[in-house]
């Protein structure tokens, strides 16, 4: 795929409009002839310094940030821009041409990788080619491919969407994470309409503040959302106000939903079996639906998925009617197997304070004996966040074990000291493999237990190694014998 140097950055002299490209990077050890290097400034690394090396490399032009001294030769472009990030994603979309016809952004603290599976679902119930792309990874019809990072980086995100369009997908939910939104990641791309979960403490490690963490998140209303599209907010959340003043600042439709909804309100909800009874006054009509999945939380995730699906063009009656068949994400709050004695052990990627509360609250009337709860926390993330999450452990449930998480740069047993600040009566298993065995022998008829923090994820981060780990494979190590 070639393109010139002008198709994918406008902006560009006549001098450099005929340079064709073959690439875009930020990593200089990727750049091959005919490839546009990105030298992103970042807090460890500056991209800057490799400029030499990428223009050796063969790289045709470079984006640096604007007062940035790029030394290369007369037939090198050089752009300067305020925003490299942006520009580099802006070229990326120039690049590859082809997305979805609709792309669903959603965004919030909890909630995202289960809205976006959830949409998929019901717009392939609805008969669209339909695909997800976050956390667990991107599904699409007849396939599935993991990712790295929830929003990948613009250049790999691009060439993404350009192998869906070309797989014919017309209908995308994706992640957007504060991460993503910040560093630029979705610009370029055109979003019909956009979702906001809640808001709770997360990722202060990077963004500091709970101020410049939410502004990071309202980059989707603020600058990212078509200006025809619509913004769907739980407006139970305690942030919905200041979402909706957002987006009614962009000028976008305003679609809520939950108790407090005014497009899809939650009358009323019953818990029944392994799943809930939801009366939901729509538009249209008022629905009573089944919905296969635990907790008042996921209710309120589908209802964000059904209303991003009814506020982008679908119908509504189908719509609320599709909730009953929803198949929860991977490790969202997902019951795995059973001890031999019939207690439910279940599986959440839950990691922030609020997360853990809500998982263990959704958990605790099927606990008719105890409430068994096996987590810790990351390593190099949001410290703050360590006491608090075993402070809500402590106070909700019956038993508490703390083990690893990700431990990645720090010293683990540092990282459970801390957490055990707010749960100083808790088991300290720092193997998660051996803690997890621990729980289950130890499960008694009637007893539920929750293994949190990690959901879905095959590896364990210590240090600079991924470590093949799983719990669901640690829990069939000891239900099945390690059979499965």
């Amino acid at each position: 795929m070639e393109k010139t140097l002008v198709d994918i950055w406008p902006e560009i002299g006549q001098k450099f409009a005929d340079i064709e490209v073959r690439g875009l990077s930020a990593d200089s050890r990727e750049i091959e002839k005919g490839f546009v290097f990105a030298a992103l400034p970042g807090t460890i690394v500056d991209g800057a310094k490799f400029i030499d090396k990428a223009v050796a490399n063969g790289a045709v032009a470079v984006v640096v940030k604007s007062g940035v001294k790029a030394n290369v030769g007369d037939d090198i472009a050089v752009i300067e821009s305020d925003e490299p990030r942006r520009t580099l994603a802006l070229m990326a979309a120039g690049f590859y041409k082809g997305q979805p016809d609709c792309v669903a952004a959603v965004t919030g603290t909890n909630g995202k990788s289960s809205i976006v599976a959830f949409v998929r679902q019901i717009w392939q119930t609805m008969g669209l080619r339909a695909a997800s792309l976050g956390t667990v990874g991107i599904d699409y019809p007849g396939g599935f491919e993991k990712l790295e990072h929830t929003t990948p980086d613009p250049v790999s995100m691009q060439k993404s969407l350009e192998k869906l369009s070309k797989n014919s997908v017309t209908h995308l939910a994706l992640e957007a994470s504060s991460h993503g939104l910040e560093q630029h990641r979705l610009d370029g791309i055109k979003i019909c309409v956009g979702g906001f979960t809640n808001f709770s403490q997360d990722h202060l490690d990077y963004h500091k503040t709970f101020e410049s963490y939410f502004a990071a998140k309202m980059r989707l209303f603020d600058e990212l959302l078509s200006g025809g599209g619509a913004a769907v907010i739980n407006a139970d959340s305690d942030k919905a106000s200041e979402v909706i003043a957002h987006a009614k600042a962009r000028r976008v439709r305003v679609f809520t939903v939950g108790k407090s909804g005014k497009h899809l309100k939650l009358v009323s909800q019953k818990a029944l079996g392994l799943g809930q009874l939801l009366k939901v006054k729509g538009a249209e009509a008022t629905y009573n639906v089944f919905l296969p999945l635990v907790g008042a939380f996921q209710a309120e995730n589908a209802l964000v998925a059904a209303g991003l699906v009814i506020a982008s063009g679908g119908s509504e009656p189908i719509a609320m009617k599709s909730l009953e068949n929803l198949r929860g994400a991977k490790g969202r709050l997902e019951l795995v197997d059973r001890s031999k004695n019939g207690a439910a052990i279940f599986v959440d990627f839950a990691h922030t304070p609020d997360a853990l509360k809500l998982s263990i609250q959704a958990l605790r009337p099927f606990a008719d004996g105890k409430l068994v709860v096996v987590f810790g926390c990351g390593g190099d993330r949001d410290k703050g966040k360590r006491p608090i999450m075993g402070r809500v452990a402590a106070e909700l449930a019956d038993v508490v074990y703390v083990t690893d998480d990700n431990p990645r740069g720090e010293d683990a047993s540092e990282i459970r000291r801390q957490t055990l600040v707010g749960c100083p009566d808790a088991i300290e298993i720092g193997d998660r493999g051996k803690a997890i065995k621990t729980a289950i022998e130890g499960l008694k008829e009637g007893d539920v237990l929750l293994i949190a923090g990690k959901g879905h994820e095959e590896g364990q981060i210590v240090g600079d190694k991924v470590i093949p780990f799983s719990d669901h494979k640690a829990v069939f190590a000891v239900t099945r014998r390690g059979t499965a």
